[in-house]
């Protein structure tokens, strides 16, 4: 096992620097860089990440925050488009939802669920066949969104 030059502390062969002083040590290997966790990651499948139900969000603030698709408009339009299904769903459960539950009988906010998960998948199998079909209202949205850099 190896001494610090500085000091003298026993420091290990992959160790960079010393512990109790500090100082860079000779001959250390560094280790080796974090790998990308987006490196292998395709648009294609970036785009469809972004529409899966209730979840997708999540992966599309990760997309829009990767380096790797900052400047593929496909791939933002698809993230931004994904989060404002999500707005809407989140829209219709927290404000529709209650609101509409004061009038027994009334199921329109069942309705939209199922709508926005019809919409969802639809947007799936567009994404899996890499079309950029922009939603009514969300992909006006999502364009202007995905324009601006």
């Amino acid at each position: 096992m190896p001494y610090c030059s500085q000091c003298g502390n026993q420091v290990a062969e992959a160790d960079t620097f010393c512990a109790r002083c500090g100082v860079r040590q000779p001959g250390a290997t560094p280790a080796a860089p974090a790998s990308d966790a987006l490196a292998n990651l395709t648009p294609r499948t970036a785009s469809i990440l972004c529409y899966i139900p209730w979840v997708g969000w999540i992966a599309a603030i990760v997309i829009l925050a990767a380096e790797k698709f900052r400047h593929n408009r496909s791939v933002r339009f698809h993230a931004f488009q994904g989060l404002y299904l999500f707005v809407a769903w989140l829209m219709n459960a927290w404000v529709l939802q209650p609101m509409l539950s004061l009038v027994p009988h009334f199921r329109l906010h069942q309705i939209i669920d199922l709508v926005l998960l019809g919409m969802w998948i639809f947007m799936i199998v567009k994404a899996a066949n890499e079309e950029q079909f922009s939603l009514p209202l969300f992909g006006e949205l999502a364009q202007r969104s995905a324009a601006e850099d």
